[in-house]
């Protein structure tokens, strides 16, 4: 009697070829603006933006004070953009530079990250315009020279 042998191949992935890197991406004010969303109609409007950063501000550890100091921005920061280091920075928010963020000061640039990815200005946010593409990957050598 023939016993058929079978042979467990194990597919390993070359050291020497990495993951491409992403050209289509979400920067972390776009994935909160997106967040945002309270109709879900996948649109978002300068008064659901406000709205939800009102509701994510009083969240805030000391908000009930109307300021939140730098800590508890980068505790705020990385609840809702996903890292204690991510942009926008407590520094471009404190615009009078007294170290401590207030609602205003917050929706203030959160209102200029809306004008930005409103490509068309129709005053809506779609997740089209929120996405960031890159036309060359990072790192790679430039265009018309090679390594």
């Amino acid at each position: 009697m023939l016993i058929p042998l079978i042979l467990a191949l194990q597919v390993v992935p070359s050291a020497g070829i990495a993951q491409p890197p992403a050209t289509i991406f979400a920067e972390p004010a776009a994935m909160l603006i997106a967040a945002c969303d309270a109709d879900r109609d996948a649109r978002v409007t300068r008064p659901e933006l406000d709205t939800c950063l009102a509701r994510s501000f009083a969240g805030a550890e000391g908000s009930m004070t109307g300021k939140i100091g730098y800590i508890a921005y980068a505790d705020w920061s990385l609840k809702w953009l996903g890292d204690r280091n991510a942009l926008p920075s407590p520094f471009e928010v404190d615009r009078d530079g007294d170290n401590a963020i207030t609602l205003a000061e917050l929706q203030a640039r959160f209102a200029q990250f809306f004008l930005r990815f409103d490509r068309n200005r129709d005053g809506v946010l779609v997740r089209e315009e929120l996405l960031t593409i890159r036309s060359f990957a990072p790192n790679a050598p430039p265009r018309g020279k090679r390594r």
